[in-house]
């Protein structure tokens, strides 16, 4: 019994990713057009952010519309979230909140904003962007040339070329050491969003070239790959740093530690128990 418990225990926080690694930011932007405090649009705005965070308990991606009884047609907010395609739903929660929360420090008074982090993404602006596709760069990095092989290129060429050619808004692979992942935002069609993942996929290729490691974000999509397993298809996520790696492993040992030495104290607990009850029936 005590050593089912402890097995469970131990996948679980194995398994579990880890917050602050989906909740690390990736990139964000405000328009410069203002609105004004107490306003109608700062009504409608605060309506939609509750939305998206409240819809972001039971669905990875939703879009709005608001204008409340009262607001005139200039002060309608248009907005989505999107969550990773294998964010559960209370870390898909979390994590548009965090976002929100962040848009709120950032973006002050704007109109419109943007913000992705590295396991949601949300918008809003006072002009409708919805189903509107846009190839627009917004954020790429590459890491440090480490000097692939043929082989290796070969590899992640493949990979990212089969995100190119799939026809779901969520793509997560690896060959290899080579892994990846894919995603379009839902309000495109399947169409443009195969359009705006050769985009970006063809960008990221040519311009990361044999890095360790690339991220291609565009308005509307993105595509990131890593040698060193930073996705995987059980939703971890690691960092590109490897301290950070070594830190996460740490915490995970102090934790296992920490269990096996309290499972150890109640077995000796129980032991204990179980003599005095024995002397006590003997005598």
């Amino acid at each position: 019994m005590l050593v089912g418990f402890f097995f469970f225990l131990t996948i679980s926080v194995i398994t579990r990713p880890s917050r602050a690694a989906v909740e690390s930011f990736v990139y964000g932007g405000c328009s410069q057009v203002k609105y004004a405090p107490g306003t109608p649009y700062e009504s409608n705005l605060n309506s939609l952010l509750t939305s998206l965070v409240n819809s972001a308990s039971f669905a990875n991606f939703n879009n709005f519309k608001i204008s409340v009884p009262g607001s005139g047609p200039n002060d309608v907010v248009y907005g989505l979230f999107q969550c990773r395609g294998d964010l559960g739903g209370s870390d898909c929660r979390d994590c548009v909140a965090r976002s929100v929360s962040q848009l709120g420090v950032l973006c002050v008074n704007a109109a419109g904003g943007a913000l992705q982090l590295d396991g949601c993404f949300i918008k809003y602006d006072n002009v409708s962007f919805l189903g509107v596709e846009d190839k627009t760069v917004v954020m790429k990095k590459c890491g440090p040339v480490i000097g692939y092989d043929s082989d290796e290129l070969t590899r992640r060429d493949a990979l990212l070329d089969s995100f190119a050619a799939g026809g779901q808004f969520f793509r997560v692979g690896g060959s290899g050491r080579v892994q990846g992942v894919a995603q379009c935002v839902q309000d495109l069609s399947v169409s443009e969003c195969q359009d705006c993942l050769s985009d970006a996929i063809g960008r990221l290729k040519s311009e990361c070239g044999s890095a360790a490691w690339g991220d291609m974000f565009l308005a509307k999509c993105y595509a990131r790959y890593s040698d060193k397993g930073r996705y995987s298809e059980q939703g971890q996520y690691s960092k590109h740093d490897d301290n950070d790696n070594d830190d996460e492993v740490e915490k995970t040992l102090a934790i296992l530690i920490g269990l096996i030495a309290g499972v150890a104290l109640l077995v000796v607990f129980l032991s204990f128990c179980s003599r005095v009850l024995e002397n006590k029936s003997g005598k």
